[in-house]
């Protein structure tokens, strides 16, 4: 079986994201052994011809096990989110809630890791162009990004409730 050996990369999750994650991949392994173990795998030829659920069963095991290398790799090469220190907490890093002001209108920005991003509730990935651009930033420091348009963004505050 080949797996695509991914590129080794940090993974920024949350104390409740890593749990989640972790319960999948338990999840996954014990039913891949009894996927695998429980039942008889499908005949390969039905007849003279190739068999349907012999492929499908294959596909299934085949997605079941990159799925569990993918959540192994991010177990292996995860970090956690913390707050920085009190004397720090003016600066923007991951899990902050930063509040900016762009074009007259507020906008509030949770940085987390990509794993955690959700853009339609405010939670950006520190990979995206606007978490990029604010992070290492501090209150009333303007940054500019470029998308469709160029949006000038003015940090407000910046709060974090990360354990």
């Amino acid at each position: 079986i080949n797996y695509i050996i991914m590129a080794e990369k940090t993974f920024h999750v949350t104390k409740g994201k890593l749990k989640e994650l972790q319960k999948e991949h338990d999840e996954l392994v014990s039913f891949e052994h009894n996927k695998v173990m429980g039942q008889e795998a499908p005949r390969m030829f039905d007849s003279e011809d190739l068999n349907p659920e012999f492929i499908s069963y294959h596909e299934d095991i085949d997605a079941l096990r990159f799925r569990i290398e993918e959540l192994k790799d991010i177990l292996a090469h995860h970090e956690l989110i913390k707050a920085p220190a009190k004397d720090q907490h003016h600066v923007v890093a991951l899990g902050a809630m930063v509040t900016t002001e762009a074009a007259g209108k507020e906008a509030q920005f949770t940085i987390m890791g990509t794993l955690e991003a959700n853009p339609e509730i405010g939670v950006i990935s520190n990979e995206s162009p606007v978490g990029k651009a604010l992070l290492g930033r501090t209150i009333g420091d303007e940054v500019m990004v470029s998308g469709l348009k160029k949006t000038k963004y003015k940090i407000k505050n910046i709060t974090y409730q990360v354990g």
